[in-house]
């Protein structure tokens, strides 16, 4: 009987202890780094697809998250994907034209908006439109290409 006690109390420690970090990946993993900028201004670049983009995710230059997403809408008028974010007002020598990618971080990461320098100039300024971009890379349809193409062969 002892070791029937003995045993049941380890199982549920363990479930506990799994339980406990499975919490701490959650909360370490979603809404970290925090972007706070005193001053900012407002971008907006319109996509074809945007994948799983969701508003707060960073913007980043050569790896440095520099802006948020702020609000993802749909361009009835266009059938494009409008996505507004701001950049903190210390990048504001971004050249205009940038070109703005929907990447994820990782294989199964969240997705991001990655900006890539241009040569321009002149500057993006609040208000500004990057016109180069290009949309997200759905994994579903890169299996289904490969499926396709590797069925065609004998």
């Amino acid at each position: 009987m002892l070791q029937t006690r003995t045993v049941e109390i380890g199982t549920g420690l363990f479930v506990l202890l799994g339980m406990g970090a499975l919490f701490f990946l959650t909360t370490q993993t979603t809404g970290g780094d925090d972007f706070d900028a005193d001053e900012i201004f407002t971008v907006e670049a319109r996509f074809e697809n945007v994948g799983s983009l969701r508003p707060r995710a960073p913007i980043a230059m050569s790896g440095v998250t520099i802006g948020r997403v702020t609000s993802i809408s749909f361009d009835r008028e266009n059938l494009e994907a409008v996505v507004v974010f701001v950049i903190d007002s210390q990048y504001d020598q971004i050249p205009d034209d940038s070109d703005a990618t929907i990447l994820t971080s990782g294989i199964l990461g969240s997705q991001y908006i990655g900006l890539q320098a241009g040569g321009s100039d002149t500057y993006l300024e609040d208000g500004s439109e990057v016109l180069f971009t290009q949309s997200a890379i759905l994994l579903e349809n890169l299996i289904g290409k490969f499926l396709v193409n590797a069925g065609g062969e004998d």
